[in-house]
């Protein structure tokens, strides 16, 4: 590890101690990401983004606060420091995916869901981001709702404006939109991630386990949904041992009838969300899924 100045002098300033090297660290789609060696022998991890929208780094800082105080919760990393322009955290050391963390992964996601919003509505105090779009998050008393004016609508109407989605497709997904009372069951808010694809596992060493990985989430666009939300991005993009960690899921809150029809409802979102994002086949794959609703 080297010493990029900039850098560890931006950390130094937030968490109070000094920074010996650094190093930057592949795979950030959004900020850029440096992992640092501290004086006091502990690894952090700084993430930066040239003109980040006002409240980017605070709102995932208070994201990860907000599922890791839940006891027996999913592991996040701890935040050391947090202002406008990055995000100090605690270093997860990689460790190796497998079929018992996996399964320890689903229980702990039960957890955290379970310990559900202090309002008990649908949404959060402050709006968030997913990636670098806004994230409405103004609180909806039913998840029906709340899915439709703060997650589909929104976002099918930017993939419609960037020209991310055919209009036959955009009418496929909007007339999903009525039906929604119908297909969704009714369940309080669970606390969600909220953006938890694949990507944003990642398979730490397991502290009474030395070797053996332990899932933390990382990256959340955390609010009160539905947690089949969770679940259904999971799914989406493929995690390794997704059987195992539905199974210990299951163990600790059991879903309600029908949830497997329901996964593709609830990814209809994030393929707009990557349809904004990234266009390609992501809009006409929407409305592929939306059909089958219909």
């Amino acid at each position: 590890m080297t010493r990029q100045p900039l850098v560890a002098r931006r950390a130094e300033e937030l968490i109070g101690a000094s920074v010996v090297a650094t190093a930057p660290v592949a795979g950030g789609d959004v900020s850029t990401a440096t992992k640092l060696r501290l004086s006091t022998g502990q690894t952090a991890i700084v993430k930066t983004l040239n003109h980040a929208p006002s409240g980017f780094f605070e709102r995932e800082a208070a994201g990860l606060r907000w599922l890791g105080e839940v006891p027996g919760g999913v592991p996040v990393p701890e935040v050391l420091g947090v202002d406008e322009e990055c995000l100090v955290l605690a270093w997860v050391e990689p460790g190796r995916s497998s079929g018992d963390a996996a399964a320890e992964f689903g229980r702990t996601l039960a957890v955290t869901h379970a310990a559900g919003s202090e309002t008990g509505t649908f949404g959060a105090e402050q709006e968030g981001f997913i990636g670098r779009l806004p994230l409405p998050n103004r609180p909806a008393p039913t998840w029906a709702e709340f899915y439709a004016v703060r997650r589909l609508l929104p976002y099918l109407k930017l993939a419609s404006d960037r020209g991310a989605v055919e209009p036959e497709d955009a009418a496929a997904v909007e007339a999903v939109v009525p039906r929604l009372t119908a297909l969704l069951p009714e369940e309080p808010p669970a606390r969600l991630h909220g953006d938890l694809w694949n990507g944003n596992v990642v398979w730490g060493q397991d502290p009474a386990a030395p070797g053996q990985g332990r899932a933390h989430v990382i990256d959340p666009a955390a609010h009160a949904g539905h947690r089949e939300v969770d679940l259904a991005m999971l799914a989406l993009f493929g995690l390794p041992h997704l059987a195992r960690v539905l199974e210990g899921y299951q163990e600790v809150a059991p879903l309600a009838e029908g949830w497997e029809d329901r996964i593709g409802l609830h990814q209809l979102f994030p393929l707009l969300v990557h349809a904004c994002l990234f266009g390609g086949r992501y809009g006409a794959r929407a409305a592929e899924v939306a059909r089958r609703y219909h």
